[in-house]
């Protein structure tokens, strides 16, 4: 059995983390930058008039009493926290703000991770450069029923993005597989493809069709015939990519294709 990530397509997309872990990810890494459609509330030192709620605008800027519009898209909290700071000092406002920011609510960068995951839904980027294998595990890892392609699709320099990516690079090490994912984008990851055996087979049912598996293997995986079954006059049933179905009598090293039917006979003797 393969040793590689499992993932399967899920048709509903899922919910938006919670709150409290979006506060938890940013308040333990302070490389979070902030992103347009964030709210953050900020706070001053023995100034508790100065408290309030904003939300950062599409244009990466807040509005803040007496200063007006402040530019912190992008930024980092502690060099968001300078600049609202050195705005009450420039307007004259204060002479030493102590400025504290929390995140309330993480809105912009952010992946979804659609499929057989621990944790399907939104995951907010830590970093700027947060790879695909990260992204995965940070949704709690990968059921064995997905497929070994994963799918990336977004948006780079305005244009539409997709890129297929193989989980057998990914545990390889292979760092230009491991692609940089960005906001917005959607990790896609697909069912994995079955075949099924059916008829004199031990375990009869659907299977996972495994890289390079082959008649043998498949009805190894069932279990193999059962005492009344035999492997001579084994039927395979399979449709074509025009939609047409035929039937075969395979060999045993043939290769065996997602949707393929194995029908296993029962021996006349």
């Amino acid at each position: 059995m393969s040793k590689l990530p499992r993932f399967m397509l899920s048709i509903v997309m899922a919910a938006s983390a919670t709150v409290a872990l979006a506060q938890a990810d940013v308040k333990g890494n302070g490389d979070y930058k902030l992103a347009a459609g964030d709210t953050i509330k900020v706070q001053v030192y023995q100034n508790p008039d100065l408290t309030m709620e904003a939300r950062v605008s599409e244009s990466g800027t807040i509005s803040y009493p007496l200063v007006g519009s402040v530019n912190v898209g992008g930024m980092t909290i502690p060099d968001a926290e300078k600049r609202i700071a050195s705005a009450l000092q420039k307007g004259n406002i204060l002479k030493q703000p102590q400025v504290n920011i929390n995140v309330v609510q993480i809105r912009g960068n952010q992946v979804s991770v659609v499929g057989q995951v621990g944790k399907p839904g939104r995951i907010p980027l830590e970093t700027f450069n947060m790879r695909l294998s990260e992204v995965l595990a940070a949704a709690g890892g990968v059921t064995r029923e997905g497929d070994e392609t994963v799918v990336v699709t977004g948006m780079r320099d305005g244009k539409p993005f997709r890129k297929e990516v193989d989980t057998s690079a990914l545990m390889a090490g292979q760092r230009g597989d491991d692609i940089v994912v960005m906001s917005g984008d959607t990790v896609y990851v697909n069912k994995a493809p079955t075949f099924y055996v059916y008829g004199e087979a031990q375990k009869p049912g659907p299977y996972r069709v495994e890289r390079g598996m082959t008649v043998m293997q498949a009805l190894a995986a069932s279990g193999g015939p059962t005492p009344r079954g035999t492997t001579r006059g084994l039927r395979l049933t399979r449709t074509n990519p025009d939609g047409g179905v035929v039937q075969l009598e395979p060999r045993m090293n043939d290769s065996v294709k997602p949707g393929d039917v194995l029908f296993v006979r029962e021996s006349l003797f």
